[in-house]
């Protein structure tokens, strides 16, 4: 599968970049600060839009002299003279809005891969604690909904601000060449105009922000319905999970319709002042040219009208983009977020990991888990030497798969010590470490393409040979072998188009793949019938040979091999031994044995 193409890309690390300034708090600022790689480009945007823009406040000059010029009756080749200055300002708006077009979308486009590659690279980096708290769609969203709000707010409001920015400063400056003494009406609209828009700003600031959670929750509500789908189905549930959503969507319609409401009403009248003000300058111009108050001419009179006529029509466009504005710095504060998140696991500048022969030890583990009153691993002390298969059972909650997670480095424990040959986990790179181990959860993730994309995932330089021998250790060759697509055989949707037994070997061929020292299991075969598990059982069987397996089940049957049984209660290691020491030692293993013998 080859990757899009993206052109060139800026040399700057995209997570170095988000986390080194974008801040909740200053949202502004943090956009320019993602902006600061492009701030040339985007000055030379600027000076471009200026030339592009000109004609807008040089045309009306070029009116008032023509009207002057048609009033006293001039001669014709003052009227071709000033014709021929307006063509010339209106042929440079074509190859400079090219350029403007150009270096915008440059830097625009940039930014939004920049932020969405960075958020990309710190969700990998932040820990499985952070993404258990967090819903995947709302991490989608944010991804997604507010890189294109970013997207959005540079495209429409850098033209808006610097087309209002440059039309002001050109009506003044030639209003101050002329008529000096309207320069004062300018200075008192425009503050006015100012304090309308910063006010609408906060108004709405509030309203787009609860918009925006309200679509968040949205989001996870599609997701969490589109999860339950089987069990909605085979419950006839289809009313209650349609009316769930339909209760969050019309939330959504209620927030989105308050800040329609108030973005329309701050709209109205604002339109309905500016073009009050507008009639007042043309009234006000045109009373001081007749009684000669001022020393205005007509050409003057109209000239005035226009720049005022623009400078309204301006703000109001910049007032009609303060909601876009808006919505572009709450999805920034959205984006910083996850910049500012501290639940992170660095393994920068730790100890690399080049090689592992596969003893583990817990040295007095505690593990507790924010907002429980007691610890999910209380004092915990283990030695697996390398190569041995250890089992943990025990009753649900028991701290059974935190013990896989703390020896993963998934979980840090708030005291004692994880040694994997020998050396602290704490010190050491935590990627490079897990090269060396597969794991086969419980609940099967599979890409939705063929088999060998799924079997090779994330392995370089693999053959076709590869996979065939992953497949045949794993007891999953029936997989290919019934297709004549062979290794292009497509699984379907998270595997919709394979058995449960099936996912599974497959999941277990991805593992031995990657030549594992060490093998995680964690409840590999909870999920299936009596024939399916016997074939996992077996491919199991096979792939542990010669690796240290830590397995987590409950179904005993699936551990009465291992070398090693461990019996978990409380956070606490109660009992230890082979599957015939602990039955015969009539402890919390032996109850459980009769129970699942139906005893």
């Amino acid at each position: 599968m080859t990757a899009p193409r993206t052109g060139r890309i800026p040399l700057v690390d995209p997570e170095a970049l988000l986390t080194g300034g974008v801040r909740r708090a200053r949202p502004l600022r943090s956009l320019l600060h993602l902006l600061h790689p492009h701030r040339w480009g985007m000055t030379a945007a600027v000076v471009a839009f200026v030339i592009k823009d000109s004609a807008v406040w040089v045309l009306p000059p070029v009116t008032a002299a023509i009207v002057d010029i048609v009033v006293a009756g001039g001669p014709l080749d003052r009227i071709l003279w000033w014709a021929l200055v307006a063509l010339g300002v209106l042929t440079l708006n074509y190859p400079f809005n090219m350029i403007v077009v150009r270096l915008t979308s440059s830097a625009n486009r940039t930014l939004a891969y920049t932020v969405r590659a960075g958020l990309a690279a710190r969700l990998q980096r932040l820990s499985l604690g952070f993404h258990n708290r967090q819903s995947a769609s709302v991490v989608q969203t944010k991804i997604v909904r507010d890189v294109e709000n970013l997207e959005l707010m540079l495209a429409q409001v850098f033209p808006t601000v610097v087309s209002a920015l440059s039309t002001l400063a050109g009506a003044i400056l030639i209003t101050a060449l002329n008529v000096p003494l309207f320069v004062a009406v300018f200075a008192v609209a425009i503050p006015i105009a100012a304090s309308l828009i910063v006010y609408i700003r906060r108004r709405a600031a509030l309203r787009n922000e609860e918009f925006r959670r309200e679509v968040e929750q949205l989001s996870a509500q599609v997701s969490e319905m589109a999860a339950l789908m089987p069990i909605t189905r085979g419950h006839g549930l289809e009313d209650v999970a349609t009316a769930r959503v339909a209760a969050r969507a019309d939330s959504v319609r209620r927030a989105g319709r308050d800040l329609d409401l108030l973005n329309g009403r701050f709209g109205a009248l604002s339109w309905i002042s500016y073009q009050v003000l507008g009639l007042l300058c043309l009234a006000g111009s045109a009373t001081l040219a007749v009684t000669g108050i001022a020393p205005i001419s007509p050409g003057q009179v109209v000239l005035l009208s226009t720049y005022f006529g623009m400078l309204t029509n301006a703000i109001v466009m910049l007032m009609n983009a303060a909601p876009v504005f808006t919505r572009g710095l709450d999805a920034m504060r959205s984006i910083a977020d996850v910049a500012e998140e501290l639940d992170v696991e660095d393994s920068r500048g730790k100890e690399e990991v080049r090689a592992v022969f596969g003893e583990i030890r817990l040295d007095g583990v505690v593990v507790t888990y924010p907002g429980d009153d007691r610890p999910a691993l209380d004092g915990v002390d283990l030695e697996i030497p390398p190569g041995r298969t250890v089992a943990f059972v025990g009753p649900s909650g028991s701290g059974k798969s935190t013990i896989l997670n703390t020896v993963l480095g998934f979980v840090r424990p708030v005291s004692g010590r994880v040694l994997v040959d020998g050396v602290d986990i704490a010190g050491l790179d935590l990627r490079s470490l897990r090269r060396f181990v597969s794991i086969v959860p419980q609940e099967t993730v599979l890409l939705a393409g063929s088999v060998r994309e799924n079997v090779a995932y994330g392995a370089a330089d693999v053959t076709d040979a590869d996979v065939y021998e992953a497949l045949a250790e794993a007891n999953a060759l029936d997989i290919v072998s019934g297709s004549p697509d062979g290794l292009d055989t497509l699984v379907g949707e998270r595997g919709s188009r394979l058995s449960g037994g099936q996912r599974q070997r497959l999941a277990i061929a991805r593992a031995l793949l990657r030549h594992p020292r060490i093998l995680v299991l964690d409840e590999a075969t909870s999920a299936l019938d009596p024939h399916s598990e016997a074939r996992v059982t077996e491919a199991l069987d096979r792939a542990r040979r010669g690796r240290t397996t830590l397995i987590v089940a409950h179904r005993l049957s699936t551990v009465r091999s291992a070398d090693l049984i461990v019996v978990v209660e409380r956070g606490r290691v109660v009992e230890t031994g082979t599957h015939e020491e602990l039955v015969a030692a009539g402890g919390l293993y032996s109850r459980l044995a009769l129970v699942q013998s139906g005893g």
